[in-house]
């Protein structure tokens, strides 16, 4: 029951939209009715408001790392261990793709991912961090420096097993999860690379 309970919280706060709440609080449009209509950092970033931006990025961030960390702090107490916390990571995830409070109609999970990954291993948040800088800077495209992350998560997981952390196979499948699911959340931003239509990182939103 304290795994069920745990789950759905991950998933209640996982809901919690801060692109859409920031841009409500600093009276910003609505991120979902402009640009790539995702309410991430990256749309927010399109309304010119950089500030509003950080603090998308901040607020959808920390909720991934809260979520993982309650149930690390808390869950030992209770004989809940990191088959809860994989369960947890996995659900504010979801909670941020589908959200229950915005009609389940959330962004693509890149700074909830993040502070998933920073919660289960703060060296593996910071590896998959890097990756994601690295593609960003040289490439200019948000989507696909999320794609790279995506796909060297789940193997710096696994590699840096007896090297840095200590892996769980239940965690590393939930990142793998993770990982898929953003990848297919990205799917329409796959399309506009291949065609060489996709936004670069800070390009302004359309009328």
């Amino acid at each position: 029951m304290l795994t069920v309970a745990a789950v759905v919280l991950a998933y209640l706060i996982g809901s919690i939209s801060f692109a859409v709440v920031v841009s409500r609080v600093m009276g910003l449009t609505d991120p979902r009715t402009y640009g790539s209509k995702n309410p991430g950092a990256t749309n927010v970033l399109r309304s010119g408001n950089k500030a509003a931006a950080i603090l998308t990025l901040l607020g959808d961030g920390a909720k991934g790392y809260v979520a993982v960390w309650l149930v690390q702090k808390f869950g030992p107490a209770y004989n809940v261990g990191n088959g809860a916390v994989a369960l947890a990571a996995l659900a504010v995830f979801i909670g941020h793709l589908y959200p229950v409070f915005f009609r389940f109609k959330g962004g693509k999970g890149v700074a909830t991912a993040l502070g998933v990954l920073l919660a289960i291993e703060p060296g593996l948040g910071l590896a998959v961090l890097a990756s994601w800088l690295l593609v960003a800077v040289f490439f200019r495209y948000s989507s696909l420096a999320a794609l790279v992350a995506a796909i060297v998560a789940p193997l710096f997981y696994v590699f840096g097993h007896d090297v840095a952390w200590d892996a769980d196979p239940r965690i590393g499948t939930a990142i793998a999860l993770m990982s898929l699911l953003l990848i297919y959340r990205h799917r329409e931003n796959i399309a506009k690379l291949m065609a060489g239509k996709e936004s670069k990182i800070g390009s302004k939103k359309k009328a």
